[in-house]
């Protein structure tokens, strides 16, 4: 499957960025360059941290290497029900109802009613404040 995707140049990339690094999409934590060798042309390091495993990455390229970076969308939702370990959660734009699994931390502060925000890249949803 097909996920909505740009290619940038790695020098054009910030801090609190996003890049798909190993098909996960990452949020920049820190980036580095080296000067350009005598031969060679100017590296840049990028670490990152999964925005759905929470693994940190890092990559190393040229900075003209062209990268891939997700297209991270930022919603609001407000939830709908609480079932086991599940919670269900409406969008406050489209009214599109979803389910997702309760999240490990601040869970407890969910119950009906509450507004959340969350976020969808690459196809996959998160909760990232309640």
């Amino acid at each position: 499957m097909e996920y909505e995707k740009n290619t940038v140049e790695l020098r054009s990339l910030r801090k609190n960025g996003y890049i798909i690094i190993d098909n996960e999409p990452c949020k920049i934590l820190s980036i580095s360059t080296s000067k350009p060798g005598k031969h060679g042309e100017a590296k840049g390091r990028i670490e990152a941290m999964g925005l759905f495993d929470n693994q940190k990455r890092s990559i190393v390229h040229p900075v003209k290497h062209k990268v891939q970076v997700p297209v991270v969308d930022k919603r609001q939702g407000q939830v709908i029900a609480l079932i086991g370990n599940t919670i269900q959660i409406m969008d406050m734009d489209t009214y599109e109802t979803f389910e997702l699994s309760l999240p490990e931390e601040g869970g407890e502060r969910l119950e009906p009613g509450r507004d959340i925000h969350y976020i969808i890249s690459m196809g996959r949803r998160k909760i990232t404040r309640t």
